[in-house]
């Protein structure tokens, strides 16, 4: 599996379509992810932040990462 995780600066990623979750609080503490146009990886980004870095994992990077929250692998990070 190729890995992709390497930082960019967000506003070098034109034309991506950046959304966050609906449980992100009004003072912007959040992340943005986003679909590349390749549809072989996905960008991340603070949401206060937007020009900023980005992190771009490959789809199965994402995908692992979102098994192991769905999981609650991380549930006691929120402790």
């Amino acid at each position: 599996m190729e890995r992709s995780n390497h930082e960019v600066r967000a506003d070098a990623l034109t034309g991506l379509a950046w959304r966050k979750s609906r449980r992100s609080n009004p003072s912007g503490n959040c992340v943005e992810l986003a679909l590349l146009p390749s549809g072989t990886g996905v960008a991340v980004r603070n949401s206060r932040d937007p020009n900023g870095p980005a992190l771009v994992y490959t789809r199965d990077e994402i995908a692992a990462f979102l098994g192991g929250v769905l999981d609650g692998e991380f549930d006691d990070l929120l402790i």
